[in-house]
C-alpha cells in the first residue's frame, strides 16, 4: 500500500466544492446574531477524538459556559473575541492563535465574518480539572524566545545535534494533546514512522518532509499541514524554522 501524505491546508477549503454550508449553530446557546458557518475537515480519527480543518462565520454571540472540547485556532481573516466570567475580553485578529482549554467559562462574540484554522480534541470521557475556574483563553507569542531541549538523542539526527527549543503551551489532562511553539537551526532526521498526528503551522524559515515513498513535501513561512500518525517520516531544514504545532499521540 502506498504511504500516506501529509495534508496541505487551504483557506478556502476543498479545491473542487471549497467551503460547506454546515448545520446551524444550536439557537439555545446563541445570544445575539442569526450565524451562517461553512467548513471544511481536512482530518478525523475514527473514534472522532481530533478534527481538524478550516471554518468561517458570520457575526454572532454565543452564550456563557463551560467550552466543551480542547481547541487551537489560527485566525485566518476577520477577530474573535473570547470574554471569560469576569468579564475581561480577549480580542484575536487575523495572524493571531489561541488555545480554548475544554472547561473554560467563556462566551465567544465575533462582530464581522471570521475564519479559521482549528484543531480539536473532543475527549467525552474527561472531568473537569481542579482549577477549571482559573482557565482562559491562551495567546500564543509567535516571537516568544523559546527555552533550548537539552536531551536531544544524537542517534535520531543525521546531521549531529541541531540548535532545537520547545515550549508546550498547553497539556490535556490525559497529556496526549500538546500544543506550543517549536524552532531549530538546520538539520536533518533519520527516516522514521510518525507515532502522533500533527498540525503545523510554520512561522519562519523552510524545509521538507519526505514519506515512505519517497514524496516530499516542502514548506515555508505561511503554511499549515498536518502529519497523520503512521506515515514514514523524515523531516529536514537547512534554515532555521520556527512553528506552531498541535500534536496528538494515542
Amino acid at each position: 500500500m502506498p504511504d500516506q501524505t501529509v495534508i496541505k491546508y487551504d483557506s478556502q477549503g476543498d479545491p473542487e466544492t471549497g467551503l460547506q454550508t454546515w448545520d446551524p449553530i444550536p439557537q439555545d446557546i446563541i445570544a445575539a446574531g442569526n450565524p451562517v458557518q461553512r467548513g471544511h475537515q481536512y482530518f478525523g480519527t475514527e473514534e472522532d477524538s481530533v478534527i481538524s480543518g478550516v471554518w468561517d462565520c458570520t457575526a454572532f454571540e454565543q452564550k456563557r459556559f463551560p467550552y466543551d472540547v480542547d481547541e487551537y485556532m489560527l485566525v485566518l481573516g476577520g477577530s474573535i473575541s473570547i470574554e471569560d466570567k469576569s468579564g475581561h475580553t480577549q480580542t484575536f485578529r487575523a495572524g493571531e492563535s489561541f488555545i480554548l482549554p475544554k472547561y473554560t467559562d467563556c462566551a465567544w462574540k465575533q462582530s464581522e465574518l471570521a475564519l479559521k484554522f482549528y484543531f480539536i480534541h473532543d475527549n467525552s470521557a474527561s472531568s473537569p480539572p481542579e482549577n477549571a475556574e482559573d482557565l482562559a483563553a491562551i495567546r500564543i507569542d509567535h516571537s516568544a524566545a523559546l527555552p533550548r531541549v537539552t536531551d536531544l538523542d544524537a542517534s535520531q539526527f543525521m546531521s549531529g545535534l541541531p540548535d532545537m527549543g520547545m515550549n508546550v503551551l498547553y497539556s490535556d489532562p490525559t497529556e496526549k494533546l500538546a500544543i506550543g511553539l517549536w524552532d531549530c537551526g538546520p538539520m536533518k532526521r533519520v527516516p522514521g514512522t510518525l507515532a502522533r498526528s500533527e498540525l503545523m503551522h510554520i512561522l519562519e524559515g523552510s524545509g521538507s518532509i519526505t514519506n515512505a515513498d519517497g514524496v516530499v513535501f516542502n514548506f515555508k513561512a505561511g503554511d499549515t499541514f498536518l502529519v497523520p500518525i503512521g506515515m514514514g517520516y523524515q523531516w529536514q531544514n537547512d534554515e532555521y524554522v520556527k512553528k506552531v504545532f498541535c500534536s496528538y499521540t494515542p
